[in-house]
């Protein structure tokens, strides 16, 4: 049964990718809610559902949206690539004028789709939603606001804009993304390396209806970890500590000259000299482990490893037989 028969030919399309990790029980709301919305808004839409590995009912769930509504495409990942794998599998199958980006959990609610649309005025390429109230434990929104300001400072974000995975974009911006074929994927990441013209709009954050979020800590650190692609900041940054350690070293050699000098009876410190060497030495290591991690994601890089795999797609074979699986 279709959902919307009336003619779409003169409307905006919007795409809207979501995501799905074990989320069988809400995505089925998530997609009737938000399409009732852009209907009712007078967009044209499709969805692209993409299932990051899970191994419940989801990708059936997905199958049976399809059934309701041939506007909705599933594509079901071999297995879990993470979040922002799976919405760049999603990106590769959008057709629509504009592409949006929720998830599945009810958190980004529907009925807060149609701000984003608002915001998306002329001279705007990028509209991310932002929560005035966040509804998150403490530690994750540590994490997030140490997120977005480590973000600033080591990619091209614009210093006023706040990102979030709830944002709205235009096609192009979308086919520019989906240009990327590296193994680490991070979205915002790349969405700064296409366009600075971005805007913020306020929107209600909602609780989550069913289960809890599927981040940790590893994995928020794994997340954050990714910016190591967008940027040489860290290694700058190393070899500035360097730089400075060594300086005050050669201070500190110089003085304890002089100070011998002026005073031989002065008792040389072993406790004093360990320390600095554990100090020293700590950092040392930590910064070869720096460039490990980089060359570690060249060495990854080079050898093709796959964003994501798929294993099939529903609603859109045409483009699942052209596009390859990476």
């Amino acid at each position: 049964m279709e959902a919307e028969t009336t003619n779409t030919s003169n409307r905006q399309k919007v795409s809207v990718v979501i995501p799905c990790y074990y989320s069988e029980k809400t995505i089925g709301k998530v997609v009737r809610l938000t399409r009732e919305e852009l209907v009712k808004a007078g967009y044209d839409y499709e969805f692209v559902l993409s299932n990051d590995g899970s191994t419940d009912g989801t990708f059936e769930e997905i199958k049976k949206l399809h059934e309701e509504d041939s506007k909705v495409i599933g594509v079901n990942l071999a297995r879990n690539f993470g979040q922002h794998s799976a919405i760049m599998a999603g990106l590769r199958h959008t057709t629509g004028d504009l592409v949006m980006l929720m998830d599945d959990d009810m958190q980004t609610h529907p009925s807060q789709c149609v701000k984003l649309l608002d915001a998306m005025t002329d001279g705007v390429d990028v509209v991310f939603a932002t929560f005035p109230d966040h509804r998150e434990s403490w530690w994750r929104k540590l994490g997030s606001r140490f997120t977005v300001w480590s973000m600033r400072v080591l990619t091209k974000r614009p210093k006023e804009i706040e990102p979030s995975n709830f944002l709205l974009m235009r096609d192009f911006v979308a086919k520019e993304v989906t240009e990327y074929d590296g193994p680490y994927v991070y979205i915002q990441g790349l969405l700064f390396r296409v366009t600075n013209r971005m805007v913020n709009v306020s929107v209600k954050h909602f609780d989550r209806e069913v289960g809890v979020s599927g981040y940790n800590l590893k994995s928020l650190i794994r997340l954050w970890s990714t910016v190591l692609n967008f940027s040489m900041a860290p290694l700058r940054f190393a070899a500035v500590i360097g730089a400075i350690l060594g300086g005050l070293g050669l201070l500190g050699a110089l003085f304890l000259a002089i100070q011998r000098i002026t005073d031989p009876s002065i008792q040389q410190g072993w406790s004093s000299l360990m320390v600095t060497m554990l100090v020293c030495s700590g950092i040392i290591v930590m910064f070869l482990g720096l460039v490990g991690e980089y060359l570690g994601r060249l060495f990854m890089t080079i050898n093709k490893a796959p964003q994501y795999i798929l294993r099939d797609v529903v609603g859109d074979d045409s483009l699942f037989a052209e596009k390859p699986k990476r």
